[in-house]
């Protein structure tokens, strides 16, 4: 039935099908035309013709120079308007689109008006350089490079536009110039828009007509190219016009059917990983390095930091050599803002940076000496795990033996060693995040940044990735800042942690401290906590947002600002009213009950107060009778309350 009833609705109705097929017969029956009324006896004849071979060879000159200078001036505009912001940039991709609604006539008139002798440039290209463009097989060529060029620059555009920054930003950081960036990362990543792009381009430029014939004229092994000479015989030898235009649909069908399917993918549209880690082929457990390596002297080089960040995220950062610290916060509280500043990477935010003894901040992203692990680590896919991780060193002049000798010695020491040959696409999410680690670490940084790391990884993964990166980050001699919402990363990896919210450091301590006394309620909820922000009154605290009022222990000053934090498991649940010593009670609902290891969470709401969680043990919630929907009371005891200036 539901096969049925799925075939039924994928039918097209009548008036949409009728008007789609009267269209493909349109386009269908001009082919079809040229088919029928081919003189297929003699074709062998009308396409070995002197005039027709001629016309030929000189199409292919000129469609291949046409594609030659629209790749050398087309790519860096394409590259232009994908990432560069600019004014008039709406202009300009009007002018590049303008060739191809423009009448091929018009655009020749436009030519020799800009080119020819008495055209804007004309004069001046034939006194200085000695250059004539019309009736001359260049004017051809720039007739061609006019009208074919914009199908390059936008398929090109698409596909830069389509590429994540992360993979060039990425990079910058482990030291490529800008134009290296371009060459070994974004042409190869863009291929199959550039081909796309240059097929199309190459196939538009065989075929012009109309600007060339009224730019550069016609005349026979000058400008007389393939589409002109059909013009002729149109008149002289219709058959043999037939053929010749056979040839050149020919051509044109070849050139879209190699391109579908095959040159259409997005860049960076698959998977950077696969969604399982894949075993290990062809390896053993005794081909992988089993223990991690100490680095060696050489790199134990010490490197405090000094930062300054204004903008969006506000804040000053020391932190001496070998110093650890989680970034931690609510999203959009400014902590991947903070990477991109340190970086030099975002205008939102600008950062005054020194590390060491030495001032970065006038320096370019790719001098820095600031490496960068994205979130998704950002391996370049087309590059094996060796080749990326050689990709620092090779763009700091470390020649290529060198280069992937250290590679291959950071891969081991990170445990990846044996899977050097393979690809990103080939790796696991843990192995990819490893191989990553090692790229960054092989440039030896001054300041390490890590974005989320280890988010995307399984449990059982993410546990040994962090053992791996504690291993190795105690003997690392600069800072490194990691970006992270796991309480467990900041408390096990981290020396300090620094709270963002919206933008403002609110709390930089210690791990311990952070634990104990929370400054933010999101980094409370965080660690598991009740939070509740208010002001102090003379008995206890004004819960914000109408919340109530919580009777404390150690009544702070009236009028100040501070967060309550309660412990889940100081709260307690009961089906009726308590009596006693609780000051702190309250009826609610039971909202959701959750298992957390062999306790349970449960959320409760109340109008008189903040949704609270208490942890309980199931015997007690069986018990109770807890369930969701179920009327329950609450009771804190005001000792069990920790109270936190703000």
């Amino acid at each position: 039935m539901s096969r049925a009833g799925t075939t039924r609705s994928s039918r097209a109705p009548l008036t949409l099908a009728l008007p789609a097929l009267l269209a493909i017969a349109f386009l269908l029956l001009p082919l079809a035309g040229v088919l029928a009324r081919t003189d297929w006896g003699d074709l062998g004849e009308h396409l070995t013709s002197p005039g027709t071979s001629e016309a030929l060879k000189l199409s292919l000159v000129v469609s291949f120079w046409s594609l030659g200078l629209s790749l050398v001036l087309g790519v860096p505009l394409a590259w232009l308007l994908a990432r560069v912001p600019f004014p008039g940039k709406a202009l300009v991709r009007s002018l590049v689109l303008l060739p191809m609604v423009l009448p091929p006539t018009v655009g020749g008139v436009a030519l020799l008006l800009a080119f020819g002798r008495r055209g804007l440039l004309g004069p001046w290209l034939e006194d200085v350089f000695g250059i004539t463009l019309p009736f001359h097989t260049s004017g051809a060529v720039v007739a061609a490079t006019f009208v074919s060029m914009p199908f390059l620059v936008i398929s090109l555009e698409g596909a830069i536009a389509g590429l994540r920054p992360r993979y060039e930003e990425t990079a910058a950081s482990l030291g490529a110039s800008p134009l290296r960036v371009f060459r070994t990362v974004t042409l190869p990543m863009v291929a199959p828009g550039l081909v796309a792009g240059a097929a199309l381009t190459w196939a538009r430029a065989l075929g012009e007509f109309g600007a060339t014939i009224t730019f550069a004229g016609n005349l026979p092994g000058t400008t007389q190219t393939l589409p002109l000479q059909v013009y002729l015989l149109l008149q002289e030898n219709p058959q043999a016009a037939t053929s010749v235009s056979l040839l050149l649909l020919a051509i044109a069908m070849a050139v879209l059917v190699a391109l579908r399917g095959r040159f259409t993918g997005t860049p960076g549209s698959a998977r950077p990983y696969p969604p399982k880690p894949p075993a290990d082929e062809g390896s053993s457990p005794a081909d992988a390095p089993a223990v991690y390596k100490d680095p060696a002297p050489a790199d134990r080089e010490r490197w405090s930091l000094h930062a300054e960040v204004t903008g969006f995220t506000q804040l000053a950062l020391d932190a001496a050599p070998g110093t650890t610290i989680a970034v931690v916060g609510p999203n959009g509280a400014g902590k991947t803002t903070l990477l991109r500043a340190l970086l030099g990477l975002t205008p939102r935010a600008h950062a005054v940076l020194r590390l060491g003894d030495t001032d970065v901040t006038p320096l370019p992203p790719h001098r820095r000496a600031v490496a960068w692990v994205p979130q998704d680590g950002a391996l370049f896919p087309h590059l094996t795990a060796l080749a990326n991780t050689a990709y620092g060193p090779r763009a700091h002049g470390v020649p290529c033996t060198e280069a992937r000798h250290v590679a291959q010695d950071w891969l081991d020491r990170l445990a990846v060693g044996h899977l050097a040959h393979r690809k990103p696409a080939q790796l696991s999410g843990g192995q990819a995040q490893r191989v990553a680690l090692a790229r960054a670490l092989a440039v030896r940084p001054r300041l390490l940044l890590l974005d989320e790391p280890l988010a995307a990884l399984d449990q059982t993964t993410r546990a040994q990735v962090r053992h791996t990166l504690r291993r190795h980050l105690e003997g690392f001699g600069g800072v490194c800042l990691i970006v992270t919402h796991d309480p467990v990363e900041a408390v096990s990896l981290a020396d300090r942690v620094l709270v963002l919210d919206e933008g403002r450091a609110v709390q930089d301590a210690a791990p311990a401290e952070v634990t104990r006394h929370p400054r933010s309620p999101w980094v409370a909820r965080m660690l598991g906590r009740n939070a509740w922000p208010g002001t102090a009154t003379a008995d206890g605290l004004e819960l914000a947002d109408g919340g109530g009022r919580l009777v404390i222990a150690d009544p702070l000053p009236t009028g100040t600002e501070a967060l309550a934090i309660i412990a889940p498991e100081a709260v307690a649940v009961h089906r009726e009213r308590p009596s006693g010593s609780p000051r702190n009670v309250w009826p609610g609902t039971v909202r959701e009950i959750t298992a957390t290891g062999s306790r349970l969470r449960v959320l409760i709401t109340s109008d008189r107060a903040p949704d609270v969680v208490a942890e309980i043990t199931p015997q007690a919630a069986t018990e109770l009778g807890l369930a969701d929907g179920a009327s329950v009371w609450t009771s804190i005891k005001a000792t069990e309350t920790t109270v936190v200036r703000l």
